[in-house]
């Protein structure tokens, strides 16, 4: 069978398992006492060393399997849970996961895991007080009499014991083959250890089975030997006293019971057991496949601008309702494909609690990370993106934000810090917030730091106030740390934040009251692919500014144009704002200045600029296409799009505008 079929598969469900294990096993740190959180962890193990068994990917399963058998002993209350143990469970997850990532690249999944095996061995070796063999078997009062009544029958008794082989890893699979072929052959009155605890694989490597059948030794040896993973079988028959030798030494309900047994009738074990099929709305679809769906439609959109235009230039009233109905069906089509594209942050979010709780054993710190708002969507591009800057926030407040927890004491707080990260939707927009209880921004550390490196100099950090203060941790190898350690100090972590942020259409802002801690506040869109933009005319060029940058379009008289420093600037509601005429820095040929200024207003964080441009042509939807590899690194300039009459709008970045 070629299994690389299933490869995708395989890989897509080994990574919700191993973030289950991971969530459950920070849940049960928090609550030892309760077992529900193990009985999760190891289904995910049990299914995920199976899947790696059939894949044959020996290394993920070997591991898998020596984490069940801690996980085992946890749950039967045969091992004490410590901080070793959840180390080592929390270590094993570590690897896995570096395994599945090495099959994900094409490698072949292997790692060396001896060492952690031997851990894992060690801990279960050393604590666990009792384990599941099968030595023997008792025949009681209600096996005896029915033995004896199938005897007088004409079938055969024998005791069965199985070996699997030590290395076997799907001990409960091969059990149940076995169970299978011995109840094609007759009944299975007994077994040992019970049927429920081999499906749970409460077993070392041997169960004994009692048979009842009409089958020879000899046939029931060679089934049982075909089952792969089988040592051996010794059978052996039962001595059966005969029915009449059994009067009066068994008790009426028991005698009762015997007569509502049926042999043959073969009973199902909890094994064969099969679960209702539940009714799943869900599949899997590869996101290639909706990449494809959104290029199309962005396709469509294109042509829906050019049917509008050309219905307009017509000027026919069928064909106005039949675009009219067009652009409505096509708008819902919009937000169901949209929707689709749609991923909880919760996929991010995850892996977060694993780290902060890592980083604060390392830094010798307790803190609690909550997480609020984890199933808020936003698109699978900016998802992809957001990833490393929130890294960088959070390991910023766990070294930077959060004290030790003798200062904190010292300071009248609990200490246990809290960082709480919050996401939620307003308007076109996703908003992450990532708030500390910790120290706070030190305002004349971070002036500084700054006048020391030449970020700023003397007379201009004294009209700085707190905001701007605070955006110069933002500049590019900016650190208050005294050393460079493992977590922070090189300076090459905040700047990638605004950067990231930046390029993704967003923004980052600061906020902080030193003493009590700090609140970071990142505003995101809520797609890249189609956005709404203020159409621009310059000369015989169109380009498109998107709304999510502009505050509002002005009409401004020559007359209320400054000049300061030789830079344009006018008088916005009380605030002296820059002008950028984008006919000179775009170069934009036959250009001719009217009798007044058309001025776009623009925003990047806290700053303010306004865009000379011709005239305002309207809002429209607009498809972002990039530039390709053949025009890389263009001056603000982020991308394309096609407009309905087929002519090509360039799209301006106002980010890079402002500095």
């Amino acid at each position: 069978m070629d299994m690389n079929q299933y490869l995708e598969v395989f890989i897509e469900e080994s990574r919700e398992h191993l973030q289950n294990v991971n969530d459950q096993l920070m849940r049960f740190e928090k609550n030892t006492d309760d077992l529900g959180y193990v009985n999760e962890i190891f289904r995910s193990a049990h299914t995920l060393k199976g899947m790696s068994a059939t894949m044959g990917f020996d290394d993920l399963a070997q591991l898998t399997h020596k984490m069940e058998n801690v996980l085992d002993a946890v749950r039967n209350h045969q091992l004490d849970v410590h901080t070793e143990v959840l180390d080592a469970l929390f270590e094993s997850v570590d690897a896995l996961e570096i395994m599945v990532q090495s099959i994900s690249e094409g490698g072949d999944g292997q790692l060396d895991v001896k060492l952690l095996v031997q851990k894992l061995q060690r801990i279960v070796a050393e604590e666990t007080v009792a384990q599941h063999a099968a030595s023997s078997i008792e025949y009681d009062e209600l096996v005896q009499p029915l033995l004896s009544q199938t005897a007088d029958q004409g079938f055969n008794a024998f005791e069965i014991t199985v070996q699997l082989e030590r290395t076997c890893l799907l001990k409960a699979a091969r059990a149940y083959m076995v169970f299978d072929v011995l109840e094609q052959a007759g009944d299975v009155i007994k077994s040992a250890p019970t049927v429920q605890d081999i499906e749970q694989e409460k077993f070392e490597s041997s169960f004994i089975v009692i048979l009842v059948t009409n089958e020879s030794q000899e046939k029931l040896q060679a089934s049982i030997m075909e089952v792969s993973e089988v040592e051996s079988v010794k059978i052996a028959a039962v001595p059966v006293k005969k029915e009449t030798e059994m009067e009066g030494l068994v008790s009426p309900e028991v005698a009762a019971a015997i007569q509502e047994v049926t042999v043959s009738a073969p009973s199902k074990s909890p094994v064969e057991e099969k679960r209702q099929p539940s009714n799943n709305k869900t599949i899997r679809v590869n996101i290639d496949r909706l990449d494809s769906l959104m290029n199309l439609f962005e396709e469509l959109v294109i042509d829906r601008g050019r049917l509008e235009q050309i219905s307009k230039e017509l000027n026919n009233s069928e064909l106005d309702e039949t675009v009219e109905r067009m652009s409505r069906i096509s708008g819902d089509l919009q937000t169901i494909i949209l929707n689709m594209r749609m991923v909880p942050v919760e996929t991010v979010f995850n892996r977060f609690p694993r780290m902060v709780r890592q980083l604060s054993k390392d830094l010798g710190k307790q803190i609690e990370l909550q997480i609020v708002g984890a199933n808020t969507e936003l698109d699978r591009t900016v998802i992809d993106e957001i990833g490393d800057p929130l890294v960088h926030l959070l390991r910023n407040a766990v070294d930077h934000g959060i004290e030790m927890p003798q200062a904190r004491l010292e300071n009248g707080k609990n200490e246990k810090g809290t960082i709480r990260l919050k996401a939620y939707h307003s308007g076109n927009h996703v908003f992450i917030d990532l708030e500390d209880d910790g120290a706070g921004i030190n305002r004349e550390k971070v002036l500084q730091k700054a006048l020391d490196r030449g970020i700023i100099d003397g007379k201009t950090a004294e009209t700085l106030t707190d905001k701007q203060v605070y955006e110069l941790i933002f500049a590019s190898g900016f650190s208050t740390a005294e050393q460079i350690s493992d977590v922070s100090g090189r300076g090459v972590g905040l700047d990638v934040v605004k950067n990231t942020i930046e390029s993704l259409g967003g923004s980052v802002t600061i906020d902080s009251n030193e003493g009590y801690g700090s609140r970071f506040s990142i505003q995101l869109p809520l797609t890249l692919s189609i956005i709404s933009a203020l159409l621009v005319q310059m000369s015989e060029e169109r380009y498109a500014l998107p709304l999510s940058s502009i505050i509002e379009t002005a009409i401004v008289q020559p007359k209320e144009v400054m000049h300061v420093h030789g830079q344009k600037v006018i008088d916005f509601r009380g605030a002296i704002i820059p002008l950028l005429d984008l006919k000179e820095l775009f170069t934009v040929p036959n250009s001719v200045q009217g009798d007044h200024y058309s001025v776009v207003i623009v925003k990047k964080g806290e700053k303010t600029a306004g865009l000379i441009v011709d005239s305002f042509i309207g809002q429209q939807e607009i498809v972002l296409k990039s530039l390709g590899h053949y025009l890389p690194g263009v001056f603000a300039i982020s991308g394309a799009t096609i407009l309905g009459d087929g002519q090509v709008a360039l799209i301006i970045d106002c980010n890079a505008l402002i500095k």
